[in-house]
């Protein structure tokens, strides 16, 4: 399993960003996708969050709600991160994650670091002020 996150860089405040993280050596359908972000000396953090199985719960952190927006492309083993509106604070290196549920799918997604299984590498996003 692999996960390989693209899509970070430079942007202006109040500018949009599209972060891409792509899946292999997996199905995707019941994974749980999350995209955590690291600030220099701060800890990971979860902004957004999406259940697997039929019926897909979302989740936002209060950072970002109403900003950004997590999707899922099944078939293509696609998951983004639609970032509008950024700001200097949302600063940090982006990292998508995926959770195997082994007993199946969860009604709500997981939110702690512990639970996911799968990490990609990290994608730099730097908003300007």
């Amino acid at each position: 399993v692999q996960l390989q996150a693209s899509g970070g860089g430079l942007v202006q405040a109040g500018g949009s960003l599209r972060l891409s993280c792509a899946g292999s050596g997996f199905t995707l359908g019941n994974f749980a996708f999350a995209w955590f972000r690291q600030a220099p000396g701060k800890e990971r953090e979860g902004v957004a969050y999406s259940s697997g199985g039929g019926r897909t719960t979302i989740v936002y952190s209060d950072s970002v709600k109403g900003r950004f927006s997590i999707s899922r492309d099944n078939t293509k083993k696609m998951i983004y991160l639609q970032m509008n509106s950024l700001k200097s604070e949302d600063t940090s290196v982006y990292y998508c994650a995926a959770e195997n549920p082994d007993g199946g799918p969860s009604i709500r997604p997981p939110k702690s670091t512990d639970e996911y299984d799968y990490w990609g590498q990290g994608t730099l996003v730097t908003v300007s002020s």
